[in-house]
């Protein structure tokens, strides 16, 4: 029986591809054809604008929270009781006195028992650039007490994204919880990958019982509806336990929930690739099976992880907010963007003071961010693909 031919890349369909990818990148065919696999795909996401966008600002977020002391105007612990509920003060400009801001003086209306803050016309805080304030320690090792921006004399007051129940500055606060949000959504996804990579590859390496096994483990975890579990989980966190150790199990209950879809995916694919010609042949040479898995075969596919990842980290960023919002995770007096929506619950609250919707906003960025990142990194992962619409 005559086995039927397959058609064979000719060297015109390969110079094709290498003139397409030369023309989406604005580089020479020379260039591309003598470019490595790593600048193939660097040329190739820059000319998706939207991730562009999502990498500049998920940059700017990461610096930030990394050096969110400097950025910050005022420190957690720092509130003024008088300012509860404060609301955001925009900043004045003036040729004598520069930016400014009327200090206020706040009491409770008699008929809606609402706060109501008056500016006194005849005072300013004047606003500056590298002041001194609360003091901080840069990435946990230099002790200083620069901002860049804020009230030029130490003990006054100023409330750009207005105030929460304490009295303190919601803006600082959103700036130290990005800290623990954003973070924690690289740790989970870390852990994450490496147990679906392990448990994804041996499963569909081997296969068989092996695999049967894997995957019976696999739709028993996939099987417990998740907010239960979230429930039953969170609560085996002892309340009395301080901010980070309790971060770190948030972590490791978030990483244990992640890893079974990653795994599905590398499992499928592996199944496909493990009977191809090059995996036969590192094999009968004696390759050890580790290597073979993650040299030979998970570099085949590296697109489809790069966009199950870039989803799993805003889903770790929302799982940790929704926790920490229903107050099964991370509590006072460790700093969230979920801890902070906390305040948000009541709708009463919320009428008289809208501004601590806030961290939900910078929730939502972070999350369109990773998306649009991880959309472009899935398109440029094959530099030779065509671009998905």
């Amino acid at each position: 029986m005559v086995q039927p031919q397959l058609p064979q890349a000719t060297p015109d369909d390969e110079a094709g591809t290498t003139a397409d990818l030369a023309t989406e990148t604005g580089r020479s065919s020379r260039d591309v054809a003598s470019a490595s696999q790593r600048r193939l795909i660097w040329w190739r996401f820059r000319k998706h604008r939207l991730a562009m966008v999502g990498l500049v600002l998920l940059v700017a977020m990461y610096v930030v929270a990394a050096f969110a002391g400097f950025f910050a105007p005022f420190s957690t612990t720092t509130y003024s009781g008088e300012h509860a509920y404060h609301p955001p003060q925009v900043p004045r400009f003036s040729l004598q006195e520069g930016l400014f801001v009327h200090p206020t003086t706040g009491h409770t209306d008699p008929e809606t028992l609402a706060p109501v803050f008056t500016p006194d016309e005849s005072e300013h805080v004047h606003l500056r650039f590298f002041v001194h304030g609360d003091s901080y320690r840069l990435l946990g090792l230099v002790e200083t007490d620069i901002h860049l921006f804020g009230p030029s004399e130490p003990g006054e007051r100023w409330y750009p994204l207005g105030a929460d129940r304490t009295g303190a500055d919601l803006l600082s606060k959103i700036i130290y919880g990005s800290q623990i949000s954003l973070s924690i959504g690289l740790v989970g996804v870390a852990i994450s990958l490496l147990l679906g990579l392990l448990l994804g590859g041996i499963s569909g390496y081997f296969g068989g019982t092996v695999d049967a096994v894997l995957q019976r483990v696999i739709e028993l975890f996939m099987s417990i509806p998740t907010l239960p579990l979230w429930l039953g989980l969170a609560a085996s966190v002892p309340p009395q336990w301080g901010p980070v150790p309790t971060y770190l199990m948030i972590t490791v209950i978030l990483s244990l929930l992640g890893w079974t879809s990653l795994a599905r995916v590398i499992r499928g694919r592996l199944l496909q690739i493990r009977d191809e010609d090059y995996v036969l042949a590192a094999t009968l040479d004696g390759v050890p099976t580790t290597r073979i898995i993650f040299r030979h075969m998970v570099p085949a596919f590296t697109s489809h992880i790069i966009a199950t990842v870039s989803l799993a980290v805003p889903a770790m960023i929302l799982s940790e907010t929704a926790l920490s919002f229903l107050g099964l995770g991370l509590r006072s007096p460790a700093v969230s963007w979920g801890v902070l929506l906390q305040d948000a619950q009541n709708v009463n609250v919320i009428a008289t003071a809208p501004w601590l919707l806030l961290p939900g906003v910078a929730v939502v960025l972070a999350v369109v961010a990773f998306n649009f990142v991880g959309d472009g990194l899935r398109d440029s992962a094959d530099p030779y693909g065509k671009r998905s619409t």
